[in-house]
């Protein structure tokens, strides 16, 4: 049998595994809310840590605990983060809405750890989640994880890829390919072009996703229960933000009004559908990369994807882009988490949000999915995919669209003629045009040159 010890909170007596750094609080949570086996994401409870160490430090310098007491939470706290933390954080996704239970679950293995260390008792309420309350802790620190995420993954991610897309374009350049709209022959293009379309949605979201950051490098903390700060220091919002600036090397300031940071989550369910319109850009690319690799025989095969494993079971030799369609699959459940986290963002009920837990893991979660998405889309199909220069060539010369070009000297009328002729008779459109036109082969050449026409222009 597993071993127990007793605990007691305002609640009375529970047992508790021996070895557990946490405590009563911390194991009621783990005994009501055993719904999904997940606990809150590694980068959630790493900030939270963080934060404690940051409200430690104020409470020290604003003389609301002793320093003895405050440099011991400090200590472990940063200790904590070096090792395997996670498996002294057991709290179920699926909680208290406030999340509270993973608020008491930091501050009672801190609280544990930080009287070991000094050689009496440190309480994880009074001392440890002094000046604080789990209404302001916890949205700090869904703010402060995603900062850190966004800063760490996601935006180094996404500069990687769309890094890799303008190098592959220069690769490409000289390739023309047939242009395709409504999945139908359109104008032609360059490879370049198209590879530099990607780049420049991928710049956008980033520019979008910098653009969110000021908000949420803006906290919460400093308005404990509702807002309105009580029990807190009048100064200790302030402190706070500058001690975690000072641990984590990214600016945080305290926000203009802590009761719209407590009350709603209108700054995570901008990022989340910021997230989600990275995520489209994502499945767009994605797509247009197995269009263009499709076949090889029977489709576009206007590229060929590196063959990275078998692609059928029953089918000898099937390769199949693999990379794009776990790409797609990640976008599909990332539009997903947005709409989970703007139904919770619709839950701030008076003064608190009570969905704050959901809206720290899928948050996170995307952010995850996403640059590691990006990545694996750069370097293990981007990157490496070679243009089948024959079959670009063999769609082009047939191409009736390119008739387009002779609009201004013949007329629309003219050209519609010649386009259907040239399809329902199977021949190049040049060869048509010189039958039912003016003009000379040599004209006609330089008109219908594929590589002019990308440029635009009449």
């Amino acid at each position: 049998m597993n071993k127990t010890r007793i605990e007691r909170d305002s609640m009375g007596e529970l047992q508790v595994p021996v070895d557990a750094l946490y405590g009563a609080q911390t194991q009621r949570a783990v005994d009501n809310f055993p719904i999904s086996g997940r606990p809150m994401p590694v980068q959630f409870i790493r900030a939270l840590i963080l934060a404690k160490a940051a409200a430690a430090r104020a409470n020290i310098e604003l003389e609301q605990i002793s320093e003895a007491q405050g440099r011991a939470i400090v200590d472990v706290a940063l200790e904590l983060l070096k090792g395997d933390f996670m498996q002294h954080f057991p709290v179920d996704i699926f909680q208290t809405g406030s999340g509270t239970s993973s608020n008491m679950n930091a501050n009672e293995v801190l609280a544990t750890l930080a009287s070991r260390r000094l050689g009496e008792p440190v309480n994880p309420n009074d001392h440890v989640n002094c000046g604080q309350s789990s209404n302001d802790i916890i949205p700090t620190t869904i703010h402060v994880s995603a900062t850190l995420a966004l800063h760490e993954q996601l935006l180094p991610a996404l500069t990687r890829l769309v890094q890799v897309i303008e190098r592959k374009a220069e690769e490409v350049h000289h390739h023309v390919k047939t242009g395709r709209t409504h999945l139908m022959d359109a104008m032609p293009v360059r490879m370049s072009q198209v590879l530099n379309g990607w780049a420049q949605q991928l710049k956008a979201n980033i520019g979008h996703l910098q653009g969110l950051l000021p908000s949420l490098q803006s906290l919460a903390q400093g308005g404990t229960a509702v807002g309105t700060g009580i029990n807190a220091h009048p100064q200790f919002a302030a402190r706070f933000s500058e001690e975690l600036t000072r641990l984590t090397q990214v600016p945080f300031q305290p926000g203009t009004n802590l009761f719209a940071l407590i009350g709603s989550q209108d700054t995570a369910v901008a990022l989340s559908g910021q997230l989600k319109t990275t995520a489209v850009s994502l499945m767009k690319i994605a797509n247009d990369l197995r269009w263009m690799n499709s076949g090889p025989l029977a489709g576009l095969g206007e590229i060929e994807l590196e063959a990275l494993q078998p692609g059928s079971s029953i089918m000898p030799g099937k390769v199949n882009p693999v990379i794009p369609e776990a790409t797609a699959m990640v976008a599909a459940q990332v539009i997903g988490n947005d709409t989970v986290i703007a139904i919770a963002g619709q839950s701030g009920n008076f003064e608190l949000n009570v969905m704050l837990p959901i809206i720290a893991q899928n948050l996170l979660s995307s952010i995850e999915l996403l640059a590691n998405a990006s990545h694996l889309l750069g370097e293990k199909a981007i990157a490496s995919f070679k243009v089948n220069e024959s079959r670009l060539k063999e769609a082009l010369s047939r191409n009736p669209i390119l008739v387009t070009a002779l609009n201004p000297i013949i007329g629309y009328q003219k050209a519609a003629e010649i386009a259907k002729k040239a399809y329902q008779q199977g021949r190049p459109v040049i060869d048509v045009a010189l039958e039912h036109t003016d003009l000379s082969r040599s004209q006609l050449e330089e008109l219908l040159n594929p590589e002019k026409l990308t440029a635009g222009g009449v």
